[in-house]
C-alpha cells in the first residue's frame, strides 16, 4: 500500500476540511466542559448527586435518533457520548468531594 503523495490537491483539500472540523470539534468540547464544570460546581454546592441516570438515557436516546437521522452510526455516536458523559460524571464526583 503506497501513501499518497502530499501534493495531490485533492486529498490537500480534503485534509484541510478535516483539520477544520478537528478544531471545531475540539472548541465545542471545551465549551461543553466549561458548562459541564459549572454543573459540576452547582450540584456540589446544592447537594445533587454527580449522575443523573435518566438524563444521561434521555440524552443518549436523542442523540442516538439525532445519529440515524444524520446518516451516523448510531453504536459509534452512543459510545462517543457515553466516554463523554463518564468523564463530565468523574469532574462532578470531583468537585463534590473537594
Amino acid at each position: 500500500m503506497t501513501n499518497a503523495p502530499t501534493s495531490d490537491p485533492v486529498l490537500a483539500g480534503f485534509r484541510k476540511s478535516i483539520d477544520n472540523i478537528d478544531a471545531a470539534l475540539i472548541h465545542i468540547l471545551a465549551e461543553r466542559f466549561r458548562i459541564t464544570q459549572a454543573v459540576g460546581e452547582y450540584k456540589a454546592k446544592n447537594a445533587l448527586p454527580p449522575a443523573d441516570p435518566n438524563r444521561e438515557k434521555e440524552q443518549i436516546a436523542r442523540l442516538r435518533h439525532l445519529a440515524e437521522e444524520s446518516e451516523l452510526d448510531p453504536e459509534f455516536s452512543e459510545k462517543f457520548l457515553r466516554f463523554i458523559i463518564d468523564e463530565v460524571i468523574r469532574h462532578h464526583e470531583r468537585a463534590r468531594d473537594a
